[in-house]
């Protein structure tokens, strides 16, 4: 009687159950497509970002196009994407291995860890660009002349503080990822392992690392799109200087769009910056051949 009776109630919900994306769609519209589409319209005008916006055709995609700057910022935010990604990624996996352990002060050290995430990026450049300065900076201070270079005034000096303080302020954020992964890994493959003969060494190259795979795959999509977006951190730090050596795209956007009122270009610069984003994410997820959602589902 009771499955009769609850038979209709459990043929209802999955009518039920498509209506209850609704409020996130119509959220992700408003928010995400619309003014993605209308940055793409505004490409193709003419505005100062206070006047009548003026169509112009193809003349902002020729400005910006054909500007001999354009492909240094393109080989710069490719650099800062490879190089934080080479750093942050081991840093991030070693870190993430050794807070999944049973170590008493474990939780102690994730909450460490995870406070520069809770910082400001504009707060944590002010207070690097004040540490590093050659004349009141920490290396004065402290009477140490290795700290007292022109970190800042130096093109690959420059280069090297944003790469640090860009790693220093999110690899808690992807320590806290790969110990999630770590901590799903099953326990029986250490014991097999164990039993086998082989070390902490060999368990975390033959183990931890294949079994993090698609963990790998996700932190670096995130990294490498979220890379793209580097914009007030080095804005505050380096301003695009010294001359270009740190001008990323995100930051030639905005000197374009708000210090030189060129709002059509700039609204180019965000469509390419779109299109590498979601070029970078669709050949990352080709790469984990699969996806991962579908290899979490097998393992449940």
């Amino acid at each position: 009687m009771s499955a009769l009776t609850s038979s209709p109630a459990r043929e209802g919900r999955p009518g039920i159950l498509p209506w209850l994306a609704v409020p996130a769609l119509l959220f992700f519209v408003g928010f995400a497509v619309v003014p993605l589409v209308g940055v793409f319209l505004l490409s193709f005008t003419t505005w100062d970002g206070i006047g009548s916006i003026e169509p112009s055709g193809l003349t902002s995609w020729r400005a910006v196009l054909t500007d001999p700057g354009l492909p240094h910022a393109l080989w710069v935010t490719f650099l800062v994407m490879a190089v934080s990604w080479a750093v942050q990624t081991p840093a991030s996996i070693l870190l993430g291995t050794f807070l999944a352990g049973r170590q008493r002060y474990r939780a102690v050290l994730s909450l460490i860890y995870f406070v520069p995430l809770l910082l400001s990026s504009a707060a944590i450049a002010v207070a690097y660009k004040a540490l590093l300065d050659p004349n009141f900076g920490l290396g004065a201070g402290l009477g140490f002349d290795w700290l007292s270079k022109d970190w800042l005034g130096r093109p690959w000096l420059a280069f090297g503080v944003v790469i640090f303080v860009v790693s220093w302020q999110f690899v808690p954020f992807h320590s806290l990822i790969y110990q999630g992964g770590v901590q799903q890994i099953p326990k029986s493959l250490y014991e097999a392992a164990q039993l086998d003969g082989a070390g902490q060494i060999r368990q975390f190259f033959s183990i931890t690392l294949p079994q993090l795979k698609y963990t790998i795959i996700t932190s670096s999509t995130l990294m490498v799109v979220g890379s793209l977006t580097f914009f007030d951190l080095i804005f505050v730090l380096t301003e695009g200087g010294p001359g270009d050596a740190t001008r990323v795209l995100a930051l030639d956007m905005y000197k374009r769009g708000f210090q030189a009122s060129l709002m059509g270009p700039a609204s180019v610069i965000a469509v390419i910056l779109v299109l590498v984003g979601l070029a970078l994410a669709l050949l990352l997820r080709r790469l984990g051949g699969r996806d991962a959602g579908e290899s979490q589902l097998e393992g449940v």
